[in-house]
């Protein structure tokens, strides 16, 4: 087993970003890109995987590569598959393609689809693991959490002045953000399976919580509304543009299992601030998306209500994930901070 060459590691990039124009579509499957490269390394097929239940993405570029995958290599964002659901085992495609070589980065945890790799060397193929592995767990991380913890992993979303408010004092909100940044958080909704608020929001704000914005999907996430207050039937969540699910559960962990049993992986968490609050304080939030407007309201609600939190010692210190500045505002993300980080 050799070392991944320059034009593995290109093809293993193009397959990562191959894979993420399945985010959304995919669920409950992980998203998954594939490069196929001719025994002189020329790219002769792609593919990924774009919806559950249809062709796995090592289908699709095997498919385009046909007899030129003889004695090349496939490149995979994820171990290969071996078995059977929906659809065949793609160690056996592979195998039976000929190809000689499989490159993968990330490690399929799943119990009934882990192992692929393992056969494909039984079978004699080369194949390399771990290649990029780092930038293929990060845009797959949902999944890849999803198939450990069997709980769907949470994004924090919210929008709020510089000094942390998200609406003033007599409830009017919009527009703290301006339109570019509105048009990239509706892009963060298309990214994930469903869209959740307390029952305050949506009795207060009245969200429609669909993709909108310009930006184009070809599904609407399910939206859910947490809490035990009545909606009026006239709530835009309740109209026929997107399914929308009502859980009437304060304990997040019980949320959280209502959403896997509807085989929801990835959740955009979008307010109120009680909501998030419950969520931050049961240690359920796995990475907050913030908008900052460089604007001051000085009173006003606050993007999260109380943690319990008395002294500075018991600070919930997240680090830092990025940031950019989209249409003169601050995007921020920030993850848990690791123990002694």
């Amino acid at each position: 087993m050799s070392a991944a060459t320059e034009r593995e590691i290109a093809a293993m990039r193009h397959a990562i970003a191959l894979a993420e124009r399945g985010l959304g579509l995919t669920t409950p499957n992980p998203i998954v890109g594939c490069v196929i490269l001719d025994d002189a390394e020329r790219v002769v097929g792609e593919g990924f995987h774009q919806h559950a239940g249809g062709p796995h993405a090592e289908v699709v570029a095997l498919a385009t590569a046909g007899p030129r995958a003889k004695g090349g290599a496939a490149v995979v964002s994820l171990e290969p598959c071996r078995h059977t659901g929906r659809t065949g085992p793609c160690t056996q495609l592979l195998i039976e393609a000929g190809v000689t070589r499989v490159v993968y980065a990330s490690t399929d945890p799943s119990p009934k689809a882990a192992g692929g790799a393992d056969e494909l060397r039984a079978a004699g193929l080369d194949v390399l693991g771990g290649v990029l592995a780092d930038e293929a767990t990060r845009s797959n991380e949902a999944w890849l959490h999803f198939a450990r913890t069997r709980r769907p992993f949470v994004t924090w979303k919210f929008a709020a002045t510089l000094d942390g408010r998200t609406a003033a004092t007599d409830g009017t909100s919009r527009w703290i953000t301006s339109e570019a940044a509105r048009a990239d958080a509706h892009r963060l909704r298309a990214r994930h399976d469903a869209v959740m608020v307390g029952t305050g929001t949506a009795l207060i704000d009245d969200p429609s919580l669909t993709v909108r914005q310009g930006v184009s999907t070809s599904r609407q996430p399910l939206r859910v509304v947490v809490g035990r207050r009545e909606l009026p039937s006239s709530a835009k969540v309740c109209d026929d543009a997107a399914p929308t699910l009502i859980v009437k559960e304060h304990d997040p962990d019980l949320v959280l299992k209502t959403l896997a049993d509807h085989d929801v992986v990835s959740v955009l968490l979008e307010g109120g601030a009680t909501l998030a609050a419950a969520f931050m304080a049961a240690g359920r939030v796995d990475k907050v998306v913030g908008y900052l407007a460089p604007a001051f309201l000085g009173a006003g609600t606050a993007a999260l209500a109380d943690l319990g939190i008395n002294k500075i010692g018991d600070i919930l210190r997240w680090h830092v994930d990025g940031a950019e500045i989209v249409g003169g505002d601050l995007r921020i993300i920030v993850r848990p901070s690791s123990a002694g980080e």
